[in-house]
């Protein structure tokens, strides 16, 4: 093509309408330009070819496969760096799931004790007004209703410790199993 250029041959372009219709000419109109484009010799070979302007969403669609690629790259770059072997990604797996239960466990058992003084104090409260039918009862102290309160919080922030334990040992789990799977994979085990 450049020989071509340097010896004052005409270039053709190639081009696709609306309709369809493949048109030829020494210039591609302006409402094509950012169209497919072909370039061809006096011949009518093609010497060259000019992809399609990108829309942004396909610009940003490369852009995320790009990254994609190089977290990719990266990550198994990591998996053969840090690990040695197999065993010793499973022996790991193995203490992380370990503690997660473990702390699971212990939250489990604490929300069971908070249960279990929410149980007592709601009975304790059946005593006072407004709980008691007996017309004689004292009004609720102050101590026990900030008791009920406090208690009824720590529940919450504990259940909610206790999902976030469990949505943890999901995520973990399924973690070490893609890079098992993936290690495995690299170092051509099966």
């Amino acid at each position: 093509m450049a020989a071509g250029a340097a010896s004052g041959s005409p270039k053709f372009y190639k081009w696709v309408d609306e309709q369809g219709i493949t048109h030829y000419g020494d210039r591609i109109p302006p409402e094509y330009a950012s169209q497919e484009q072909h370039v061809i010799n006096a011949h009518g070979v093609e010497v060259d070819h000019l992809d399609a302007q990108k829309t942004a969403d396909q610009l940003a669609r490369e852009d995320q496969q790009r990254i994609d690629a190089e977290n990719n790259r990266n990550r198994d770059r990591n998996l053969l760096n840090t690990y040695v072997s197999l065993q010793e990604i499973e022996r790991l797996r193995d203490q992380r799931l370990t503690l997660l239960s473990d702390q699971i466990k212990v939250t489990s058992q604490f929300l069971e004790i908070l249960n279990g003084r929410l149980r007592k104090l709601r009975s304790n409260t059946m005593r006072y007004k407004p709980y008691s039918d007996d017309p004689r009862a004292r009004p609720l102290p102050d101590d026990m209703a900030e008791d009920l309160v406090r208690v009824g919080s720590d529940i919450r922030t504990q259940e909610q410790n206790l999902q976030q334990k469990r949505t943890e040992d999901a995520t973990m789990r399924a973690q070490f199993e893609s890079d098992i799977a993936r290690f495995k994979e690299l170092k051509g085990i099966h």
